[in-house]
């Protein structure tokens, strides 16, 4: 494992971290396991967003006695209500939120405070001229969180908090889609990676901007993202035509200006393998040139990033699981049994959704959630339980 410094916060972070939210619906075994093999082969950087009291207490449990042995990048602003995820902006829920993560966790700090989720002008002014900052503020004076961070997709809301001079820490999505965006695309058509030109490949100036400017300002970027939640694995789903394995995604991510952490989801000890798997592979097949050299970058619609950033659901419908096993299912001729059964045993499914599109301003990545909850309908619907 080789490290790097966070910025100007000093810290020596592992260049490969784990995506927390990965961890529902492990058992305190399963959790700990996976601490075991992260810690084993050197990763020491873990993001916790997840609000869900299980995922905090096992991770709290599966921590005790190595908790100086992890840095931790611990979210305010992310709540469960109502059996589910949320952002908030309301001050006595992030307050009560924090609260119950340093408790779980049974720790009285977390070394990153990331600020969840800023995404537009309106939201920024929100949590920068109001009481979330200030909170932010107060719990960094008191030592309970250690450095401040933001996380956004957007690169004009990011560079603004950079320069703002209040934060530390940046995660922000990065993968290569993402960078070879036109610079002038509004953001929810960059999501939707409308913004590719269609003939050739155009380095999104703004996001490259943002990258030298953290660097320069000292202000580390932790990428989320970077697999694109898989699509950039496969010929099939990559908007390039041509398919990249892990090493080359994690490659990609070290490579921008600022990045210091990049954060991959592991939901199994053969993942957190899988993904430390890049130190033993060769600089020659670490390479991505080949997606530049393809010349087949194509337009690709709003896809889902399974983040849960849509919720709340007034179903109770866990979207990304959902549009998890449609993306599976619509992989091969039939649907696999398995997919079906585990798609049926949701407790909410397609057929509960109200079509109310609530969801879909939430989305920053322009999906289309009712067509895909139409689609899983049909998709699934002769596999139905009787």
């Amino acid at each position: 494992m080789e490290y790097r410094t966070l910025g100007r916060t000093g810290l020596k972070a592992s260049e490969i971290g784990l995506g927390g939210e990965w961890f529902n619906g492990l058992t305190v075994g399963e959790t700990a396991a996976i601490l075991d093999a992260a810690q084993e082969n050197g990763i020491n950087y873990i993001d916790i967003f997840m609000p869900q009291a299980p995922t905090r207490s096992n991770l709290g449990a599966a921590m005790q006695g190595r908790r100086e042995q992890f840095i931790i990048q611990g979210h305010l602003c992310t709540v469960f209500e109502d059996g589910q995820y949320t952002r908030t902006r309301d001050m006595e829920k992030t307050r009560r939120s924090f609260e119950d993560l340093l408790e779980r966790l049974q720790t009285n700090y977390i070394d990153i405070g990331m600020i969840h989720y800023v995404d537009s002008e309106e939201d920024f002014q929100t949590v920068f001229e109001g009481p979330i900052l200030a909170y932010a503020k107060e719990l960094k004076e008191k030592g309970i969180i250690r450095h401040i961070g933001m996380s956004s997709h957007n690169p004009h809301i990011a560079l603004r908090a950079v320069e703002s001079g209040l934060v530390d820490v940046l995660m922000f999505s990065i993968n290569p889609a993402y960078d070879m965006e036109a610079p002038e695309t509004d953001i929810f058509d960059l999501m939707e990676f409308k913004g590719m030109e269609k003939d050739g490949l155009v380095v999104d100036e703004a996001r490259q901007k943002l990258y030298s400017a953290c660097e320069a300002a000292g202000v580390a970027i932790t990428v989320m993202k970077p697999l694109g939640a898989g699509t950039l694995l496969k010929a099939e789903s990559s908007p390039f035509g041509v398919a990249m394995t892990v090493p080359q995604c994690i490659q990609y991510c070290l490579d921008r200006n600022g990045v210091k952490v990049v954060i991959v989801g592991c939901h199994t000890v053969e993942e957190v393998l899988e993904a430390v798997k890049y130190y033993n592979t060769p600089a020659s097949e670490r390479s991505y040139s080949h997606i530049f050299s393809a010349g087949n970058a194509i337009r690709m619609t709003g896809r889902c990033m399974y983040c849960n950033h849509c919720q709340p659901c007034p179903s109770h419908i866990d979207i990304a699981a959902v549009t998890k096993f449609l993306d599976l299912a619509v992989q091969q001729d039939t649907v696999p049994e398995t997919v079906a059964q585990h798609y049926w045993a949701l407790s909410a499914t397609a057929d509960d959704c109200l079509m109310c599109g609530r969801c879909e301003p939430n989305c920053p990545f322009g999906v289309q959630i009712r067509e895909n909850m139409k689609r899983a309908r049909a998709v699934f619907a002769p596999s139905r339980p009787v």
